[in-house]
């Protein structure tokens, strides 16, 4: 634990910043994977729905540097590259 204030600030605001984190990438997590659900399923329409959510989830991300740019461009491609290939 860090013993001064400035110390404890810093620390206290690091772990504000690691909650929003995850809970960003929760985010985009979960709806990549309830779009591969989907494709396993055979249900093509559905999941092209819900790739405007993973879209969404994937640009916040990495507008706020949860992710670094590319990896959210390489996730989304991979992701229409799977629902084409279903469909």
């Amino acid at each position: 634990m860090p013993n001064l204030p400035h110390a404890m600030k810093a620390h206290r605001q690091s772990l504000k910043k690691k909650s929003g984190n995850l809970k960003q990438k929760a985010a985009f997590r979960t709806t990549i994977k309830e779009i591969k659900k989907l494709l396993e399923e055979g249900k093509v329409s559905e999941a092209e729905q819900f790739l405007a959510k993973a879209y969404k989830a994937l640009d916040k991300a990495a507008k706020t540097g949860v992710i670094k740019k590319n990896t959210a461009a390489r996730r989304k491609s991979r992701l229409v590259k799977r629902i084409k290939k279903a469909a």
